[in-house]
Formats: C-alpha cells, sequence, structure tokens
C-alpha cells in the first residue's frame, strides 16, 4: 500500500466553545492562519508527505467546509464564465492536487461516532486519523512506518504539552537561562496523528461515543496501542491566544509545519 492510497481522516464537526471569538460563525478547522483555514494548512503536513486522499467528518457549520473544497479550483485558480449557459473553463488549477471527502456526521456526534460513520469511506485498510484544530510537524511518513513495524491496532502520537509560561533555569536566585514559551519537560498526551486498523471501528458503539475514552482505553487495556514519541513542533488551538501565535509563526515565514505543498 502506497502513501497515495492510504486516507487521512480529519474530525471537524466540533464546536470549538472555548474559541468562541472565531467559532461563532464558522467550525473550528476553518479559522484562518495567514488567510488560509488551520484543515488546510493541516492536510499540508500530509501532502507533504505523499498523503493526499482526505476524509473530513464536518458537523457544526459543515456547510463552510464544503463550500471552501466544491469552489476550491475557483478560489484559487483562473477561469472564463459563460453568463448565460454558466459554462466554466479553468484557465489554471491550483497546485493542490488532494482528493478530498467532505461527509456529514451529525451536529452532536462524538468523536468516536463521527470515525464509526467513517467506516464505508476508510474500507478494510489502514487509515490515519487527527483531529482540525492542532498543527505539529510530525513525520507522519515516519509515523506509518512505525505503526506497520509493531503490528498492534492502533497507534497515537504523544507529544509534550505546550508550557503556558516561559522556563526558567536557576542556580541559586540567579536565572542562567531563559526560554520563552517553552514545552513541557516531562509528561506525554495524546498529541492525535493516529493511525489506526479498521478493527478500531469495533470498539466503537455509537455516535455518543468518545474516541478517547472508552474505545482507546479498552485498545490499551488489550496491549493493542501503541506511541509514537514526537520531539518536535506540536500546538492545538484552543484559545485566541493560541490562534495569535500560530499567526505569528506563519507570519514569521518559519512555521514549523510549512511545506511547498
Amino acid at each position: 500500500m502506497t502513501e497515495q492510497t492510504v486516507k487521512v481522516v480529519i474530525l471537524a464537526g466540533g464546536r470549538g466553545t472555548r474559541l468562541a471569538e472565531e467559532t461563532g460563525s464558522r467550525p473550528k478547522p476553518m479559522v484562518e492562519i495567514g488567510g488560509m483555514p488551520l484543515l488546510w494548512h493541516l492536510m499540508g503536513v500530509y501532502a507533504s508527505h505523499g498523503f493526499r486522499e482526505f476524509v473530513v467528518a464536518c458537523g457544526y457549520k459543515g456547510a463552510l467546509i464544503k463550500e471552501f473544497f466544491h469552489n476550491y479550483a475557483a478560489h484559487h485558480g483562473d477561469f472564463t464564465v459563460e453568463l448565460q449557459s454558466g459554462l466554466v473553463q479553468f484557465l489554471s488549477a491550483p497546485r493542490t492536487d488532494w482528493c478530498v471527502s467532505v461527509v456529514d456526521t451529525g451536529l452532536d456526534t462524538m468523536t468516536g461516532g463521527r470515525l464509526r460513520r467513517l467506516k464505508s469511506f476508510v474500507g478494510d485498510s489502514t487509515f490515519m486519523v487527527t483531529y482540525g484544530d492542532g498543527l505539529g510537524n510530525v513525520d507522519v511518513r515516519a509515523l506509518l512506518s512505525y505503526h506497520r513495524s509493531h503490528g498492534k491496532l492502533a497507534t497515537v502520537t504523544a507529544v509534550r504539552p505546550p508550557a503556558r509560561f516561559g522556563d526558567l533555569t536557576m542556580v541559586g536566585d540567579a536565572v542562567t537561562a531563559f526560554t520563552e514559551k517553552a514545552q513541557a519537560h516531562e509528561g506525554w498526551i495524546n498529541g492525535g496523528f493516529f493511525v489506526f486498523e479498521p478493527g478500531v471501528l469495533d470498539y466503537i458503539d455509537g455516535d455518543t461515543i468518545s474516541l478517547e475514552r472508552e474505545p482507546l482505553e479498552r485498545i490499551a487495556r488489550s496491549g493493542e496501542l501503541m506511541a509514537y514519541r514526537h520531539h518536535g513542533f506540536w500546538q492545538p488551538m484552543d484559545t485566541l491566544r493560541e490562534k495569535l501565535l500560530l499567526d505569528e509563526l506563519w507570519a514569521s515565514g518559519a512555521a514549523p509545519w510549512k511545506s511547498d505543498t
């Protein structure tokens, strides 16, 4: 199985209430970083490693996600339209050669339920899953290789949580090192960027099931969940402060997740 045939599922249906300043009018994955939706940036991470087939599980204000991709070629390329007939001829095509399925998985469906509703889309093959509200420079090709090497049912990417405050190194009362916005040095958390075998869906009973609770807890207890340790950049977008941080990184021209895709 090549990278091109491994599908990437992006969970993009939540309400994003902790970022209410932005999500009152659009779903969180459509909040813009540098003029493009976070969802587009996230897909670019996968596409830069050769994964270009996506399934977006939408719910809250999902019509905005559908509109974005349905009209992507028109918004990012040139065209001629005959107004009487409505016939459109594209004069240039966007560089983005992705195949995107946008699927309504219900307004109040939980993360596990959304994934379960996509069973017909993922089929009988290994697939990848992530959340639509965070970014990282995860080497997803290496992640997939790691998953295949251990032969278990599921792999989760383990990350260090970003520290809320600057990191001080002290000798006595003297500060010997100061690192602003450091990453936490201890503890690992779920950073998303999963790789699953289809058997994971058997652990999800219905729409009300959160992927992070019973399914992954049961899979872990059965010894079928492995962790891929990511030591690089990872940043969720749960607050306006975090959104502005991602904006600043993109504007600097040196965003860690940036690719040429």
